[in-house]
């Protein structure tokens, strides 16, 4: 009887388990899925508006999965993405917040979602304003690239950002590099408007770095 019970037991927590990590997986995509949405075909107040509306839905979702490193890395992004859309000294407080917000999935799991803390942390510190405006530090921006790239070597994310990072430093060849390998990155079954997205940008990037490398 005790065994059977035991046993009861154990499978009633599998299934819970179970059943919280599909709750998160679902709720995962449809922060990343508006994410995109309003990230890439929103424009002026209807973007700002809208990245206000989902920072809010992204709080929650860390609040509700607080353990998980995958929702505070999103968090963190949308947080980045709509100081990154608000612009001025006015988006700081925002980028503090996501700082913070990618600093703690770090510390939970800093392997979790291929890395994504540490690319998001990067571009964090690549764009706000250096000392004594803002936390800024290319140094400290080319460090976390190179250790989101340890995580994912392959990444469209990670390989495309840094490249724009490494194209703001007039690094146009290693940009190169790392911009065909984004171009090559597997593509996400679950993200295919982001990849969608993603792909332009690269195209984008690409043409203007070879414009650089052909002077």
């Amino acid at each position: 009887m005790t065994k059977l019970l035991y046993t009861s037991c154990l499978l009633t927590g599998i299934f819970l388990t179970s059943a919280a990590h599909a709750d998160l997986a679902s709720e995962l995509t449809q922060v990343q899925t508006s994410w995109a949405t309003v990230n890439y075909e929103l424009v002026d107040k209807a973007q700002l508006n809208a990245f206000e509306k989902l920072s809010e839905q992204a709080a929650e979702f860390a609040k509700t999965y607080d353990d998980q490193a995958q929702s505070h890395i999103w968090y963190g992004i949308v947080l980045s993405s709509y100081a990154g859309a608000k612009g001025g000294l006015g988006a700081l407080g925002l980028a503090k917040d996501a700082k913070a917000q990618l600093e703690q999935a770090i510390e939970i799991d800093a392997n979790a979602l291929s890395g994504s803390a540490y690319t998001s942390l990067a571009t964090l510190y690549s764009k706000v304003p250096g000392w004594p405006i803002g936390f800024g530090d290319d140094d400290k921006a080319n460090k976390l690239f190179n250790q989101a790239l340890a995580i994912n070597p392959n990444g469209i994310d990670s390989n495309y950002l840094y490249a724009a990072f490494l194209y703001d430093e007039r690094e146009y060849k290693k940009a190169k590099t790392h911009l065909l390998a984004a171009q090559q990155a597997p593509a996400r079954p679950d993200r295919p408007k982001a990849d969608l997205y993603r792909q332009q940008e690269i195209t984008q990037l690409l043409a203007k770095v070879d414009k650089k490398l052909k002077r």
